[in-house]
């Protein structure tokens, strides 16, 4: 299934048909929301294989809402408060502990059981302000949609356990938690709020990165884009580098155990070719 390297125009749409195909034979009969989980490290392309997907969807008469992980973290000024009651580093925005999680739970309830006097609210945070848009301004779904997809890059990640984190594994850990507790404190929450949000997917997709080492080709291809725009926030590759080890423990995670624990797996390599689709089904 070697397809070329996603593009502006998404990923091949006879992967992205294969995929709903897939996820359809899996879908048991029931009146609730299907819940898929789509887990990609960042660069992976999510975020479009997710849009490409609800598209296909609509295209067969099956309406689908995308959830985005990223739309439920903490404001800045939240953030902040954790950075000072906490660890420095959670004023970094993406690792698990500074999402709105409960948030997230009571939008996929709502989604169950929305209707037109009770639509449900969908948030979106706004990445540029660093904060989460006002609710006035957020999308309404109702009725329920059959389908949800929610994409995030940590979606399905199993804790580590407190042996695991006692070894730094970057710079940023040994010099900036000489004491594991920030690396700790995230990995309480991911055994806590994340595992219970992850006991609620039905179905795990997995777009399998080759390793971690191709991450940060992936993501400086984003930051390019945004150096070219000369947008102020765009990161250099020394800023890269930094900002990627705040996520490394947990892709390397996600690398170790998804691929174990995930229904479909769609195998990718460096350039972000689909080099097969595997279903744990088959």
């Amino acid at each position: 299934m070697q397809r070329d390297a996603i593009t502006q125009s998404g990923y091949a749409q006879d992967v992205v048909a294969a995929t709903l195909d897939a996820l359809l034979a899996r879908r048991r009969a029931a009146r609730r929301p299907w819940l898929i989980g789509l887990s990609g490290l960042q660069g992976s392309g999510k975020s479009t294989f997710a849009a490409q997907l609800a598209d296909a969807a609509h295209a067969r008469g099956i309406a689908t809402q995308v959830l985005s992980l990223d739309d439920f973290y903490l404001g800045r000024r939240e953030r902040a408060r954790l950075a000072h009651t906490v660890h420095p580093l959670l004023a970094t925005r993406g690792v698990p502990g500074t999402h709105d999680v409960g948030l997230l739970l009571r939008t996929l309830e709502a989604l169950r059981t929305a209707d037109a006097s009770r639509p449900a609210h969908i948030p979106r945070f706004d990445k540029g302000r660093d904060t989460r848009v006002t609710p006035s301004r957020w999308r309404r779904v109702a009725p329920p949609p059959p389908l949800i997809v929610l994409e995030g890059w940590c979606i399905g990640v199993p804790a580590q356990g407190s042996a695991a984190l006692r070894r730094p594994i970057n710079a940023l850990e040994r010099g900036e938690d000489v004491d594991a507790r920030w690396r700790t404190w995230v990995d309480a929450r991911l055994a806590g709020d994340y595992a219970r949000l992850w006991r609620r997917l039905d179905t795990l997709v997995l777009l399998q990165a080759p390793s971690f080492a191709v991450v940060s080709r992936w993501r400086d291809e984003q930051e390019e884009a945004l150096r070219r725009r000369g947008a102020p926030h765009a990161m250099d590759a020394a800023a890269l580098a930094r900002f990627l080890m705040h996520y490394e423990r947990l892709s390397r995670q996600a690398l170790r155990e998804l691929p174990r624990s995930a229904d479909l797996r769609l195998l990718l390599d460096r350039n972000r070719r689909v080099r097969s689709l595997v279903d744990a089904a088959a």
